[in-house]
């Protein structure tokens, strides 16, 4: 599953920071590179709720995973040999689909990978993967662009996603849910006929049905929280692509412009972080509670966003940007995989794939709502400073949600509830108290 994921991030790399300057290299405007980008997001939002609920449906977790490497091959072909807006376009929802597919399955292929240790350890290697392949694909597509080989970054992900599928055949996910989900679903139908005949003699038969629907969707409240704190958080990694390269190269009150060269150095030198720090910020906060591991996730993003403000305060600013990049970079690290281990604890198995997918929404809806309100704030001020403060505060503001953060089913196969009271002696519910 590591493996797999380390693939598919090497391939996205080079596509991910290098898409843009590839089609203004051919001539296109800013807003036309928008539109595609937020295409792919649009239609990426569609994908990941239909591949939630096939999954919940009992579809094994490889078959997705299997599309989306069809669709990010067809799409790397299609932009390779793209000079206009429409082949751009319709790569672009083909990337927009492929990840859709792609990630509610590969978030729950961990718990059920993990045989023998803990599944919030699982998260922990799985995001490792993912900083290492994007990492060094991000290198392998500067070296590309160095040598005017630019639009080789998608050969190179041709090649990432053919590893991938003949990995997949060789090796298929692991997933025993099929029987569980049948049995699951069983149990409830019989619950509901039985409470049916029971209210039935009554007249009570349109409550009942109120209450059962009520009840179906019950198991989402939980999720509310986590959801939202990381719509802020996956807000902060975006900004990390597109508004802090623009507030570089812009300049601050006091701080000069940077040059492409030095804000490129800097990108690079977060993702070097977040490659290192990675598996040990997250096997050290895996052994702790879900909220812990998000607190120190919001806290190191508060300090990354209070230095990078005051950056524009100082002319010797990019030391402070260079400073950012290392609180940022272990909030991510601590943040990233403890949501993700949430999701798995807070949800029954059979809503487990949908859970996957409103995870993965996060990432998709704060792709499109916080650059296009940095730009904003970057056009109307002429600096980050402000930017820079908001998310900070935002960060802080949601912090009280993480006390209804709590581990209610055990994250292996039999996702069986949690007893109360609460265990003390385990370490990811003694600070529950």
């Amino acid at each position: 599953m590591a493996f797999i994921r380390l693939l598919a991030s090497f391939g996205a790399g080079g596509v991910i920071y290098l898409t843009p300057i590839v089609f203004h290299q051919a001539s296109f405007t800013a807003v036309q590179v928008s539109q595609g980008l937020a295409a792919s997001a649009l239609i990426g939002t569609v994908a990941r709720l239909l591949s939630g609920v096939l999954l919940d449906r009992g579809l094994t977790c490889s078959w997705p995973v299997r599309a989306a490497a069809l669709l990010a091959l067809m799409a790397d072909l299609v932009l390779f040999q793209a000079t206009g807006f429409n082949g751009y376009l319709v790569g672009q929802l083909l990337i927009g689909l492929a990840a859709g597919l792609y990630f509610p399955a590969i978030e729950l292929a961990v718990p059920l990978s993990c045989n023998g240790f803990n599944s919030s350890r699982g998260y922990a290697l799985a995001r490792s993967a993912d900083a290492l392949g994007v990492a060094t694909g991000a290198l392998l597509g500067a070296v590309l662009s160095s040598m005017e080989m630019i639009r080789m970054v998608y050969a190179v992900e041709a090649a990432a996603v053919l590893s991938m599928l003949v990995v997949l055949l060789l090796t298929p996910l692991p997933d025993g849910r099929a029987a569980l989900l049948h049995a699951s679903t069983a149990t409830t139908n019989n619950h509901k006929h039985k409470h049916k005949a029971e209210s039935a003699p009554n007249g009570d038969t349109k409550s009942e049905a109120k209450a059962n629907s009520e009840a179906d969707w019950r198991w989402l409240l939980p999720l509310i929280p986590v959801l939202v704190v990381s719509v802020i958080a996956t807000g902060i990694v975006s900004l990390m692509q597109s508004a802090l390269p623009l507030d570089m190269v812009r300049g601050g009150l006091a701080r000069a412009p940077l040059s492409e060269t030095s804000s490129g150095g800097l990108i690079a030198w977060q993702l070097l972080l977040l490659m290192v720090l990675q598996w040990p910020i997250g096997n050290w906060v895996a052994k702790r509670s879900l909220r812990f591991g998000l607190g120190m996730g919001l806290l190191g993003f508060i300090t990354g966003c209070l230095l990078l403000a005051g950056s524009a305060l100082w002319s010797g600013g990019s030391s402070l940007i260079a400073l950012a990049m290392v609180p940022i970079a272990f909030g991510e690290a601590a943040f990233l995989p403890t949501a993700a281990e949430a999701m798995v604890e807070e949800t029954p198995l059979q809503h487990r794939g949908l859970a996957m997918a409103l995870f993965s929404q996060c990432f998709a809806i704060s792709a499109i709502a916080a650059p296009l309100l940095a730009g904003v704030l970057l056009d109307h001020q002429g600096h980050g400073l402000v930017l820079w403060l908001l998310m900070a505060g935002t960060c802080l503001a949601v912090v009280p949600l993480l006390k209804a953060v709590r581990p209610r089913y055990k994250p292996n196969l039999s996702a069986s509830p949690i007893e109360e009271p609460l265990d003390a002696t385990n370490p990811r519910t003694a600070a529950l108290h």
